[in-house]
């Protein structure tokens, strides 16, 4: 059974649900896939491809619903090339996209597009996943144009631009928080002086306004927003917004703030979606590592319980989980998650002590992966399933005992570049879509389908 609880709350929403995958880790936001009749192993010639469609660059993953594929890429300019030095933010031409496309056959519905110059690193596409209802869909570029289209015709209806409305600097990595609906509002982060804006899901009017961080010029981070039900009291939903200085719980209602806890990262790298375990939350950071608070919903209070010990990022200096993309799981007291060159680890809940790690699900056991090596790990029934960089989907069991592959297939090559560490290695490094007994995977070229049903 998971310990934790995640309930990012959707009445009068319209989110879709049944076998949807209609936002960032699916219909209730926790990387779980309830799906029956799912393979348990993959075939010799692997999973079925049922088809694949053609796309351009981008690292946000797609959204399913109703039959339908939202996608998001980036299109360079005719003539335009990106810098080599990937770290460069220097301006580069071109145009961002939203396309809708057949979930059965993946032929194009419709296309959104809009010109964009990026000026950020790694300005390779959009970062966040669409959110769709059964009328709307959601979608934050990374340059911070967050736009609300009609999901029959792709027409906009309302949009936003962070830098332009909000005067927010563009962190360096974009703007990547995959933005939130709850109900009537549209959770977004924004920038230094409102960290967390809530808009009117129908209009795009300001609804609230919230946090502010202590330098005006500060990047807020990339963590993207989620609430939790902590407690028993009435007014229980804990609106999770975790910042470059802070853990926060805000009223999702209001944005009043309820509670804070410090965690000052360096290079504002909050990424990995908190996870609720009781009235306890984790965070993991690339550099600080993780970190383990109890609340309090009554007094409205926070309290540490422990942070990591590490000292620093390499594989020998990181001692429990330091994630840099990865949402990690909990389960059964026991923490599993990705460290910072690729480790897939078991850590303790109680105290952040390691049990186990393993480098065959993301790299090799010769060959480890070099710094920021991910994979993405989803929970489906008691097995999990394992999306790596390399374009691996594995069928794995984790457990304190150690990490145990069922079955392995390579369903998509990896496209992108990773310039840390010592070569620019290939990588995916998309969250794949879990809908209707099937996968959707992209990488920088296509978005291909496969079948995961058991035949």
């Amino acid at each position: 059974m998971l310990l934790y609880l995640v309930t990012a709350f959707i009445s009068g929403s319209n989110l879709c649900f049944s076998a949807d995958w209609p936002q960032w880790l699916g219909p209730k936001r926790d990387g779980v896939w309830n799906e029956g009749g799912i393979l348990t192993r993959f075939p010799k010639e692997g999973p079925k491809l049922l088809w694949a469609s053609p796309l351009s660059g981008g690292y946000a993953g797609p959204a399913i619903a109703n039959g339908r594929v939202y996608i998001t890429d980036r299109q360079l300019s005719d003539g335009k090339t990106d810098s080599e030095n990937l770290f460069s933010r220097a301006n580069s031409e071109g145009k961002e996209r939203l396309l809708c496309l057949d979930a059965s056959n993946g032929k194009p519905i419709w296309e959104f597009s809009y010109p964009c110059t990026y000026k950020m690193a790694y300005p390779c596409g959009p970062r966040c996943t669409p959110v769709v209802t059964d009328s709307l869909v959601y979608f934050l570029g990374a340059m911070g144009d967050l736009y609300c289209l009609d999901v029959a015709t792709g027409k906009p209806i309302w949009n936003k631009s962070f830098t332009k409305d909000y005067n927010a600097p563009v962190p360096v990595w974009g703007f990547s928080a995959h933005p939130l609906l709850d109900g009537n509002k549209l959770i977004c982060l924004v920038g230094p002086k409102k960290v967390a804006v809530a808009f009117d899901a129908k209009t795009g009017k300001e609804l609230w306004g919230s946090l502010q961080l202590e330098k005006p010029e500060a990047e807020i981070g990339y963590c993207p927003p989620v609430i939790f039900e902590i407690g028993t009291a009435k007014n229980n939903r804990h609106l999770i917004i975790w910042h470059s200085e802070s853990l926060n719980g805000l009223d999702p209602e209001t944005g009043k703030l309820l509670w804070s806890e410090p965690f000052r990262l360096k290079a504002n790298l909050s990424i990995p979606t908190p996870r609720l375990v009781d009235n306890k939350i984790l965070v993991s950071s690339f550099y600080n590592g993780s970190m383990l608070v109890e609340i309090d919903a009554e007094k409205k209070s926070s309290k540490l319980i422990w942070k990591g010990k590490g000292r620093g990022e390499t594989p020998k200096q990181t001692e429990g989980l330091h994630s840099i993309m990865s949402t990690p799981f909990v389960e059964n007291g026991y923490i599993f998650g990705v460290c910072s060159y690729g480790e897939l680890r078991c850590v303790k809940l109680s105290d952040g002590e390691r049990i186990w790690e393993n480098l065959s699900a993301t790299g090799t056991q010769n060959e480890p992966v070099e710094r920021w090596g991910n994979a993405f790990l989803i929970k489906h029934d008691k097995s999990f399933f394992i999306f790596n960089e390399k374009g691996d989907l594995i069928i794995s069991e984790l457990s304190p005992s150690g990490y145990k592959e069922i079955s392995r297939s390579h369903l998509i090559d990896p496209t992108g570049i990773a310039p840390a560490g010592g070569t620019k290695r290939k990588i995916v490094w998309s969250h794949p879509a879990f809908a209707d007994k099937n996968i959707f995977l992209r990488n920088d070229k296509e978005i291909k389908c496969y079948s995961l049903a058991q035949e």
